[in-house]
């Protein structure tokens, strides 16, 4: 670990799920990483929940260093204000309700260095709404992941109106850092991913009602399609192989009848030409078949992996059920 991340602390504030994995991301980095929770029986299983987790991510083959090494970079701290002292970047991982986020981004404000980038991780609630009558509102951002963050590397900076840009960079180079994959995005309810899981879940729902499908059906649908091809490419990027000519052709052939299941007369035409603007930048149109192609390499390899998966877990039962007999 380089001196430089040893002097880099990174203050934990909240220690259920997304807390500890946060600690995780950071620490695995080489980050010093100081743990608080004000429940104190919450805070002292942290350290044993943390070396469960490390050590099925060392059997996966995803940590590049001992888990004792990664272990030893976490201290638990009493008090708030011991958490904080020498952090160069707060995560802030407490309920979702506006109250308490507002009191507690004040009393962070208040104790932490006037350097500390103070980070919060509301799946919903705005930098606006939290930290808007902060004198420090300037260093303040909302940093959103997804859930477990060690495990998956999207992150979205949502900065307010009164964020200093300069935090938002600072905040997008140390997650890079720690191999995070930000995204910087527009202050809006629900961020980007909850407001496409949302409408994902809410259809998902309206069909279960209306005895389309049942739930099974519904993930099992997603789980065979949608969610294989979505873990390595985005929705656009799938459009965008499964037309001759790119999105543009997608929209065209297949966008009023989309639009229609959605309410909509049609997509809004600004939208498809600056989507398809960006997947030409990726992937001009005469390198889509060797994009198809890549695509389908992954896919093969996911498949190949899941059926090794399954595999594992069905001898696993087996084995657990050969030993339960008498």
């Amino acid at each position: 670990m380089s001196s430089k991340l040893q002097d880099q602390t990174i203050a934990i504030i909240g220690c259920g799920f997304v807390g500890l994995g946060w600690a995780i991301v950071f620490a695995r980095a080489g980050h010093p990483v100081t743990l608080y929770d004000p429940d104190t029986a919450v805070l002292d299983c942290a350290h044993a929940r943390l070396a469960t987790s490390l050590q099925e991510y060392a059997a996966a083959g995803l940590l590049d260093e001992p888990v004792a090494h990664i272990l030893g970079r976490f201290t638990a701290a009493p008090t708030l204000q011991e958490a904080v002292a020498h952090a160069v970047y707060v995560q802030e991982n407490s309920p979702e309700l506006l109250e308490l986020k507002q009191d507690l981004f004040s009393r962070l404000d208040a104790c932490a260095p006037p350097t500390a980038v103070l980070a919060s991780s509301s799946s919903g609630l705005t930098c606006t709404d939290v930290c808007g009558r902060l004198s420090g509102r300037h260093r303040c951002i909302v940093v959103h992941p997804a859930n477990p963050p060690h495990l998956l590397p999207a992150v979205e900076l949502v900065p307010a109106a009164f964020t200093d840009p300069a935090v938002v960079e600072r905040a997008s180079d140390l997650l890079k850092r720690a191999n995070m994959v930000p995204v910087a995005i527009g202050e809006i309810d629900g961020f980007v991913m909850n407001r496409l899981q949302a409408a994902l879940v809410q259809e998902a729902l309206e069909l279960v009602e209306a005895g389309i499908a049942d739930a099974d059906a519904v993930d099992a649908v997603v789980r065979g399609s949608l969610g294989l091809r979505w873990s390595f490419m985005g929705p656009f990027e799938t459009m965008d192989l499964n037309a001759p000519g790119g999105f543009g052709d997608y929209a065209e052939r297949y966008g009023p009848g989309f639009a229609r299941l959605a309410g909509a007369e049609s997509w809004p035409q600004d939208a498809i030409a600056r989507v398809d603007s960006a997947m030409r930048a990726q992937t001009p149109l005469d390198a889509l078949d060797e994009k198809r192609a890549w695509r389908d390499r992954r896919l093969a390899a996911l498949s190949l992996h899941h059926r090794n998966a399954e595999a594992a877990d069905r001898s696993k039962e087996n084995l657990l059920r050969a030993s339960a007999k008498p």
